[in-house]
This record gives structure tokens, sequence and C-alpha cells, in this order.
């Protein structure tokens, strides 16, 4: 089980600092929500950001695309240095195409969907998939509440990959906290993307202490 705690959470003005005091708690993942304002009426994280971050840790980088135009930007976040790269199934219509451009160049690839999004539109491509991740908020925002009907999708991809021998990863992001995390394990997930119930919580420790009994 993998916590990949949000930078989008994180204080950007010491955001080495950030890294630093989560990797002490144990975090191998850090996890990267890349925005455009367009797909997601918000903006945030290039891959400036990102090259600069490769620089300064080991920890596996999980960057969301949450873009309208993963094709042109894909290439990018390869090139600065992006370990798992996710994009949106409702942003695409060449999914294979993009699939093969992120695992050719030797990296993770992810596909993720919003809580609208069927999980059975996944499955012509589940055998191709270094990773799913489940949006368990609207994506565009930090610090929304979870969307418990999420884990019926979580459920379904658990039973899809035992069914077909496949080894992807499920994800989910949202609301994820000591309480919800529980419920998500049980489901399936295996990587917990958490942001302000970490980089928020007053005594960070504790609150990465209590997530990661839950999901153990």
């Amino acid at each position: 089980m993998i916590i990949a705690p949000s930078l989008l959470s994180a204080d950007f003005s010491r955001l080495q600092n950030e890294i630093e005091e989560v990797e002490g708690f144990g975090a191998t993942w850090l996890h990267v929500d890349v925005m455009d304002g367009h797909f997601v009426p918000n903006l945030t994280i290039g891959p400036v950001v990102v090259n600069s971050i490769r620089s300064k840790t080991r920890s596996t980088l999980d960057c969301h695309l949450m873009v309208k135009e993963p094709e042109k930007m894909i290439p990018w976040f390869l090139r600065a240095g992006a370990d798992v790269i996710t994009f949106h199934l409702e942003a695409v219509e060449r999914v294979p195409e993009l699939l093969r451009m992120i695992r050719q160049s030797g990296k993770k690839a992810g596909i993720s969907i919003k809580p609208a999004t069927p999980a059975a539109m996944l499955e012509p491509y589940l055998s191709e998939l270094d990773l799913v991740l489940v949006m368990s908020v609207e994506p565009g925002f930090g610090g929304q509440g979870f969307m418990p009907e999420s884990l019926e999708k979580v459920k379904w991809l658990s039973e899809m990959k035992k069914a077909k021998g496949l080894s992807f990863l499920i994800e989910i992001d949202g609301g994820i906290n000591a309480v919800t995390a529980k419920a998500c394990k049980d489901a399936g997930v295996e990587v917990f993307v958490a942001g302000s119930a970490i980089f928020g919580a007053k005594d960070r420790k504790k609150a990465w202490d209590e997530l990661k009994a839950v999901i153990s």
C-alpha cells in the first residue's frame, strides 16, 4: 500500500522542505497535480517545477495530467523526469497511442476517470495500463469531500484485475484521510493520494501515521 502525498496542498514557497518532511515520514511517491485551466478550472504545476523537483528527490513522481490536450504535454513531463504519467480518459480520443508514447519511454502509464465516467469504459485498455486513477472528487480543487460511490468503480477494477491476471495499480484521489481510507483499502485501492489530510494537518506526522495504520 502506497501513500502519495499531493503536492497541490503543500506550501509552494518551501516546496523542497515540504517534500523532505513527508519523505521523512516514509513517503516514496509524490503526487503532482497538473491543471491547465481548461480541462479543469484551475492552473497549477508545469514541467519546469517537475524538473526542479526531480533533482531534489528519488521518490516516484506521479504526475496526474488534468489537461485538455495531454498529447502535447506528455513529452514535456517525460523530459522533466516524471516516473508515472496519468491522463484523463475524457480528454483524449487516441488512448492507445498515448499509452505507447509513455511506456516506450520507459515510464509508467495511467488513465484517470472523473466521478461521472463509468469504470467499464476503461476495459479495452486495462492490459496496457500500469495504473488506474479513480477520482473520488471532481478534479480541479483540493480539499473536497470524498464521494463514496467511487468505491463501486474500485471494486469493479479490482475484480477485473484479478479475473484477467493484470498488474495495474489502483489509485484513488480526493477526500482521502484516515476515515475514508479504510473503505478504499477494502474495495481494492493500492495507492492513496492524500493532500490536505497530510499537509493541512496541525500534526502532520500524526496524520501520516494514522493513515498508514489504516491502510497497512
